[in-house]
């Protein structure tokens, strides 16, 4: 175990973390063909919305998907999930929720595609601060293990967030290279405060928690097939980089029979 700054100590060894990070990259790039298709097919749905014009959604076609796709997420999730987190989420996941500032160009499924991409491009931007502090010598001593796992994370976060933005500007909407979200304050403010590897690993696990529940979420409240397909198939990853964060914190994840949605974003959150 490597000693940080403040006492703090990696709870498992260097090579386990580099073991898991290594399956948890696997795991990304297995994915990867499957979410840059239906990303693809979502961007095409939506134009043919618009096309077609205001079109119902098929009841028994959407109880389908969301009997097999969305309960099969979440039984893929709760494998990953660990009921000894406490991280809370700043909003409540609501179908329809929006606030005056969300309520501009992304409406509909594309209110949740820009709340996804935000959430990713957050994620991204907290993983690039944590290096940033390391690097600066503010957290201590800083595992190599650590490090790794970090940069491997913000570059998967990075690719989801490009995969969302490309459904984005298909149907027509501008790219989010942001984080327009109402409580990127608060977590810039908490990522400045950390002062060891510990206190990081808090954080992004209730980033990690919060995307991983919004992409379960959203199985079971977007009515397009491709954007059910397109959160199911990025969830278990988010997952995943949640469960091992409960690792480095020395909390062993103890599976759910299903991922509650309790830490979800609502769309409330986009201030755009």
């Amino acid at each position: 175990m490597t000693a940080t700054k403040g006492g703090w100590d990696l709870p498992i060894s260097e090579r386990e973390l580099t073991s898991l990070t290594r399956e948890m990259e696997q795991a990304h790039r297995e994915t990867l063909p499957l979410l840059e298709s239906s990303a693809v097919d979502l961007a095409a749905e939506i134009r043919g919305r618009r096309a077609a014009g205001p079109e119902a959604v098929n009841p028994d076609r959407r109880r389908f998907l969301f009997g097999t796709g969305g309960v099969a997420a979440a039984l893929v999730l709760a494998a990953c999930s660990s009921g000894t987190s406490d991280s809370k989420s700043s909003s409540s996941p609501s179908a329809g929720g929006s606030s005056a500032a969300a309520s501009g160009q992304y409406t509909g499924d594309l209110k949740v595609v820009a709340l996804a991409t935000a959430l990713e491009n957050q994620a991204v931007g907290a993983y690039q601060a944590a290096l940033d502090a390391a690097g600066a010598g503010k957290l201590g001593t800083v595992p190599p293990a650590v490090g790794n796992f970090i940069t491997t994370a913000m570059a998967q976060h990075a690719d989801h967030a490009k995969a969302w933005n490309a459904v984005l500007t298909g149907a027509g909407k501008a790219a989010i290279t942001t984080v327009p979200l109402s409580n990127q304050a608060e977590v810039t403010a908490a990522l400045g405060k950390a002062t060891d590897v510990g206190a990081v690993a808090k954080l992004a696990l209730q980033l990690e928690d919060q995307a991983a529940q919004t992409y379960l979420f959203a199985t079971y409240n977007v009515t397009s097939p491709a954007g059910i397909a397109t959160a199911a198939t990025i969830a278990p990853v988010e997952a995943m980089h949640a469960a091992i964060l409960n690792y480095v914190l020395g909390q062993y994840p103890v599976p759910n029979d299903f991922l509650p949605v309790d830490k979800a974003a609502s769309p409330s959150l986009l201030t755009v």
